[in-house]
């Protein structure tokens, strides 16, 4: 099984004893695809079995052998009872080797593409999206793999997470190349990164957007964050530059100690910075600077909402250049970008207000927020937000404290309270509203509820501002997901509220 030599040390046996890559038969093994969920096995498939978060792959083994799979792949040794005529290999990490497998399977498409990664804490959607207009742009055509959707020519993916697993990367990535489009842009997540699950990719840029506080309950600390995250730079292609954000406070430190070449850029405009922005403008038109780098300056404009947009279009734009891409073909691709799902999207329905979704769902992605859509209007701004269950708790009462503090009325209610009690989870986000000290905010557990008491309130002198789901369309509760679309439910209550 010529794949198995992609996997150095790997003890490979039929039946599951240990044994070593010559075992009798190994290399006859013919495999078709790699799968890490037994219920998407096939005759011919390579089942690779991990502990997950949830549930554990061993336990799926029986399940994907009686599938068809020809063998298995897990970082343990093999249950009693596995059948003995099949082949057992046992790697160091199971994760790694299903990402090792899976582009060693299609040909390590990522070698063949201009591929450029995006990560951060915020912004990353849209900068991904707007790195892929530009390498369209400069290319004919270009492929995305992002939080809102994965997308090639040939299909287009609801993404289930920020970055697929493995198998799904390098099955897109191929589907690239055998369509002869030449570039992609993808958006990592510190999860991805850690899970090996762009392991078997090289980056032809590597985009830092920001760090600040977020998935805590997963890496525990800002240190280890910032580590996972660091975890990108080292994939880089020969030559290839580390774009990097030089006014967060975490990108300076990766800017000191990530290998060069190394392009820093300032959406704030400080001197010191590779590529700045200066001459900033933004208002509900979008958003306007010029581009300042070593070869002169170059002006954009984006129909972006938002001064945080400066930073996500700086961060493209300084891709894009590194890549080759010219001045003009990065103006122009950066004007087509009318609209990232759920990053400050608008809610048309014929209402005389403003209704804005936004996917904030941290306390600087809030702040963020809130500021720039003071900026961009002076009317009262009535916020909807909420913390989801099962993540990082610290993050609740801050989140509370910011919306009582930015927002004129902020209205607490429930984002994807998981396992958790709604109620309990609002209790907490409750203290920060107190310590904010404002004297107008609800508590609303039901969040059709919530956005219906908002979109009452308003009128032409206000702006509507729903914060924390963004693009999803489910809403997670106790274990089930629920149709549920922050835009669509505002669009109908504002329609309702007219009729």
């Amino acid at each position: 099984m010529e794949l198995v030599a992609a996997l150095p040390g790997a003890d490979v046996a039929p039946g599951g004893a240990r044994g070593d890559k010559e075992a009798p038969g190994v290399r006859d093994i013919e495999v078709r695809n790699i799968r890490s969920d037994s219920r998407q096995v096939e005759p011919g498939d390579l089942f690779v079995a991990f502990a997950g978060a949830k549930t554990d792959g061993l336990e799926y083994v029986s399940e994907a052998l009686a599938r068809g799979a020809v063998g298995v792949v897990s970082d343990r040794p093999a249950p009693a009872g596995i059948a003995g005529n099949r082949t057992w290999i046992q790697v160091e990490s199971a994760r790694r080797a299903l990402a090792v497998l899976a582009a060693e399977l299609h040909g390590h498409p990522a070698e063949k593409l201009v591929l450029a990664a995006v990560t951060g804490t915020n912004g990353k959607t849209s900068t991904t999206t707007l790195v892929e207009a530009i390498l369209a742009r400069r290319y004919g055509r270009a492929g995305l793999l992002a939080t809102t959707v994965y997308r090639t020519p040939r299909r287009t993916i609801a993404a289930g997470r920020t970055t697929p697993e493995a198998p799904l990367i390098q099955e897109l990535l191929a589907e690239l190349v055998a369509d002869r489009v030449p570039a992609a842009a993808i958006e990592v997540s510190s999860h991805a990164l850690v899970l090996d699950r762009v392991t078997g990719c090289r980056f032809d840029a590597a985009v830092f957007t920001n760090l600040t506080r977020d998935h805590l309950d997963y890496h525990g600390t800002m240190d280890e964050y910032y580590e996972a995250k660091k975890r990108l730079f080292p994939m880089r292609k020969p030559g290839a530059a580390a774009v990097i954000n030089a006014d967060d406070i975490y990108g300076k430190r990766l800017l000191d100690e990530v290998a060069p070449p190394v392009a820093s850029f300032s959406p704030s405009g400080e001197a010191g910075a590779d590529y700045r922005a200066e001459k900033i403008h933004c208002d509900l038109t979008g958003t306007r600077f010029e581009v300042v780098h070593p070869g002169g300056r170059f002006a954009v404009a984006s129909p972006l909402l938002g001064r945080f947009q400066v930073g996500n279009v700086l961060g493209a734009v300084v891709a894009g250049l590194r890549l080759g891409v010219s001045e003009k073909d990065i103006a122009a691709a950066v004007a087509e970008v009318g609209n990232v799902p759920g990053r400050l999207e608008r809610v048309e329905a014929g209402q005389p207000y403003t209704i804005l979704v936004d996917y904030a769902h941290t306390p600087d992605a809030l702040e963020r927020l809130l500021a720039s859509v003071r900026e961009l209007s002076d009317k009262k701004i009535i916020l909807v937000f909420g913390c989801g269950g099962d993540r990082d708790r610290g993050k609740r009462a801050p989140m509370g404290e910011i919306a009582g503090r930015r927002a004129d009325i902020a209205i607490a209610t429930s984002d994807n309270p998981r396992s958790e009690d709604p109620a309990a989870i609002l209790e907490e986000v409750e203290q920060g509203l107190a310590r904010s000290g404002a004297t107008k905010h609800l508590k609303i557990v039901d969040r059709h509820q919530a956005i219906r008491a908002a979109v009452e309130l308003a009128n032409p002198g206000t702006v509507v501002v729903i914060a924390g789901k963004g693009h999803e369309t489910t809403q997670s509760i106790g274990g089930r997901e629920l149709p549920f679309d922050d835009r669509k439910v505002a669009a109908e209550l504002a329609r309702e509220k007219m009729s």
